[in-house]
């Protein structure tokens, strides 16, 4: 899988830059961008701190990926999903947390019938709110919204780059399909 970018302090805005004096605790984490049959995708408002975020996060231990991927969307947006395409990978520098994310994404779509999120209590405590929006609605909300939460803003540039991947890649794919 391609990495696609490094992301640090500097890329949100702050002054500040991957560290390699502490050490950095290793999170891996699995996000999809889902499209259900409306054509619209599965995303998520923080009411909190108020910021967008695609469905997925950590990995557990031994899980692979892609069962990670399927168990996070399974909770965060109620469905089950059949992985279509690889988009890439984003690493994180969080330096307030000595947190290097690695977070892996993919291109799904929806199996079967949508239910109801099955939130865990940071996530309730988030005020996470499931929403399903066609992609460039969503590459919208996500770069008009701000926030001064330092993992929202990681959040936020790291799914903004996924969203435009997954753009990008879907828009490529339609135009070899026509050649």
């Amino acid at each position: 899988m391609k990495i696609i970018k490094e992301i640090s302090g500097k890329d949100i805005g702050l002054n500040e830059r991957e560290s390699f004096d502490n050490p950095y605790l290793l999170r891996k984490a699995a996000r999809a961008v889902v499209f259900n049959n409306n054509n619209e995708i599965a995303f998520q408002f923080a009411t909190k701190h108020k910021y967008y975020k695609l469905p997925g996060g950590g990995v557990e231990k031994g899980e692979t990926i892609e069962e990670a991927l399927k168990r996070e969307v399974l909770e965060e947006s109620g469905c089950k999903i059949d992985i279509i395409d690889e988009l890439g990978i984003i690493i994180e520098y969080r330096n307030q947390f000595n947190i290097l994310q690695i977070s892996y994404c993919f291109l799904a779509k929806v199996v079967g019938e949508v239910g109801a999120p099955k939130y865990e209590e940071i996530e309730i405590n988030e005020g996470l709110t499931p929403i399903w929006v066609p992609l460039e609605k969503a590459i919208n909300l996500i770069e008009e919204v701000n926030t001064d939460n330092y993992q929202g803003r990681f959040i936020r540039e790291r799914d903004l780059l996924f969203l435009k991947e997954a753009f990008n890649l879907i828009n490529k794919k339609i135009i070899n399909e026509n050649i």
